[in-house]
């Protein structure tokens, strides 16, 4: 026999399980203390949560007087405890928070028999339950404004029910340097509009002065302007156009040469010569003439189009924590990798920090907005910066990030006092990146001045010159400005320029030998005719 296709429900348990129904809106989570609490019958426990989670997702904190559990001096002492603490601009869209509250509300009320067990009066009890749950989400609110404080919101794998495992890196010294380090971004406001600038994924739309392309430009401009013309001579030989009356014997008619040979009939002739009425071919021609006059014409000229500037890519950081870094110029250091971090995150853009010091002393971290990447930048603003300095590790390892597909299009960003040199075989490698994949390097400056190691590496440079006051000292920097070597000594850079005229030892030495005047191009010191002594080295 076949079973049926589909069974009637049962009814046996209907009853039972309809007192049941509001588990079905609560998390897994809160069924054991929602049908375990002391305080209160099972029904009114199970709606009032509900209510609550509802109210409190919303961000709304509804009156206790509507709550039909716990009993009304409980329910009035929760709820002032809930507003005092804002809880519910906490739980607004926050469900798992909302739910590790309601968890706490349970845990924390069926505490109250035990306060009761050990001597405590009734008022005694709620009040210590009371400050327990407030003392708790107290220390728990304030954790959470940090983050969000340092970091724009609460990561995501930062279980709320799981607090605990966050809560010792939170009370960290290394944690306590991230505050610091944060506090210290307010006053580094230009570090925000630097990284965002880093990046070249979208299309801004600020010009940029480094991308720059020359095309022909039409320009409106007053010149003298040709203008031909055909203008009509009368009486010129050409075209024969009719029969008019004129002086002009050679053009006379046949009919008027026939009265010369007449003994009359001339003097007729003659007084029509006299009075130009000769009838005679009327002939002319036509010439043309250009004339030169002022006028607008459009002028080509070649001119230069920005480009629109590239941002919002990945970002990858070179800071140093090399031993010349200490002291306010590590605060900058490290505000530079918490913002780039920050802005990183809230951008949805990947971020890499290479942290350098002396030979093989490089650490790199990817740093993401999860529980991982918090402990990473912790326990790295919590360290001091020491050791010597080797630019060319952490500059090889970000040439070989470029390759990965990943971080095609990100850009350099470089925290230092400039206190070092990269080979020229690097220093060749990197512009040759720049040229072929459009990298660009951004250095953050925290010294008094340029050197030449980070003037060759570097497209730009933003100078913090006050960066000792990050460190408690209240002094100005002592030089006028931080482009000194650019200034007085621009020979030193290792730039096209420099290197097109440098000339080898070789050929210097070559022309010793030689003796090559720089100033008549001779060799062997004479020059027409006349002995010359003197010689130039080129």
């Amino acid at each position: 026999m076949n079973a049926p296709a589909s069974l009637p429900a049962s009814l046996l348990f209907e009853s039972s399980e309809c007192r049941l129904a509001t588990l079905d809106t609560l998390a897994r989570s809160l069924w054991l203390g929602g049908l375990t609490n002391s305080q209160g019958s099972l029904e009114p426990r199970l709606d009032v949560l509900a209510m609550l989670k509802r109210d409190l997702h919303q961000g709304i904190a509804s009156a206790p007087e509507s709550w039909p559990w716990p009993p009304l001096p409980i329910a009035r002492a929760l709820n002032e405890a809930i507003v005092r603490l804002d809880l519910a601009r906490y739980c607004r869209d926050q469900q798992e928070l909302t739910d590790t509250v309601l968890m706490s509300i349970l845990f924390h009320l069926d505490l109250i028999v035990d306060y009761r067990d050990r001597g405590a009066s009734e008022v005694d009890a709620l009040r210590m339950a009371i400050e327990a749950f407030s003392k708790d989400w107290q220390q728990h609110c304030g954790e959470i404004d940090e983050l969000v404080d340092v970091f724009g919101l609460v990561p995501d794998d930062c279980k709320h029910e799981r607090w605990d495992q966050l809560r010792g890196l939170l009370h960290s010294s290394g944690w306590q340097e991230v505050l610091r380090i944060r506090r210290l971004l307010e006053r580094l406001q230009d570090l925000s509009k630097i990284i965002r600038g880093l990046g070249r994924v979208r299309q801004s739309e600020l010009d940029a002065d480094t991308s720059q392309a020359v095309v022909e430009v039409i320009d409106l401009a007053i010149a003298q302007r040709a203008e031909a013309r055909t203008v009509r001579v009368p009486d010129m030989p050409g075209e024969t156009r009719g029969i008019h009356r004129s002086g002009r014997i050679a053009r006379m008619l046949p009919a008027e040469a026939m009265l010369l040979g007449h003994p009359r009939l001339r003097l007729v002739w003659h007084a029509r010569r006299a009075e130009r009425t000769l009838l005679c071919y009327e002939d002319d021609d036509r010439m043309t003439e250009v004339r030169l006059h002022l006028g607008p014409v459009m002028q080509p000229r070649p001119g230069v189009l920005p480009a629109k500037r590239l941002e919002l890519g990945p970002i990858l950081v070179c800071v140093d924590t090399s031993g010349s870094m200490q002291g306010g110029a590590e605060a900058v250091a490290k505000a530079v990798v918490l913002e780039a971090m920050r802005s990183a995150h809230a951008q949805q853009r990947p971020c890499h920090v290479f942290a350098f010091g002396g030979p093989d002393e490089l650490v790199d971290m990817e740093l993401a907005v999860d529980s991982a990447g918090i402990e990473r930048v912790t326990h790295f603003l919590g360290q001091g910066f020491r050791g010597g300095t080797d630019i060319c590790g952490p500059l090889e390892s970000v040439i070989a990030k470029l390759e990965e597909q990943r971080w095609q299009l990100a850009d350099l960003l470089i925290a230092t006092d400039g206190e070092f040199g990269a080979t020229p075989e690097l220093a060749a490698r990197l512009a040759a990146v720049k040229r072929e994949l459009g990298l660009r390097v951004q250095g953050v400056l925290i010294a008094d001045r340029e050197t030449v190691g980070l003037l060759e590496i570097a497209d730009s440079i933003y100078p913090v010159r006050d960066w000792r006051r990050y460190g408690g000292l209240n002094v100005e920097s002592p030089i006028h400005s931080h482009r000194l070597t650019e200034l007085y000594f621009p020979g030193a850079l290792r730039n096209a320029a420099n290197q097109a005229a440098t000339v080898t030892g070789d050929a210097v030495a070559a022309a010793v030998r030689g003796r090559l005047h720089l100033d008549t191009g001779t060799q062997g010191g004479a020059a027409d005719g006349e002995h010359n002594t003197e010689a130039k080295p080129a």
